[in-house]
């Protein structure tokens, strides 16, 4: 199982600038770019026992930042 974090910035190397502009120019957008981060967080924490939690967490959390990267990657992909 691999501990690093998913960045944004990692899984859409291409799409660095059209992120930069939709976080600033549409509020869904970064309310999704900072919920992804935020969850992104909280599972690398988990993954590296800084902050443990069960499998089941662990599974929803993954989830819940599969549904959000989705939705951002259809965000980035309509500009």
């Amino acid at each position: 199982m691999s501990h690093t974090p998913h960045e944004l910035i990692e899984e859409f190397p291409d799409m660095v600038d059209a992120m930069h502009a939709l976080k600033e120019n549409d509020a869904h957008f970064a309310r999704l770019y900072d919920e992804y981060h935020v969850i992104n967080r909280a599972i690398h924490r988990a993954e590296t026992d800084v902050e443990p939690t069960d499998d089941l967490h662990m599974t929803e959390m993954r989830k819940q930042r599969m549904h959000l990267k989705d939705q951002i990657s259809a965000a980035l992909n309509a500009t």
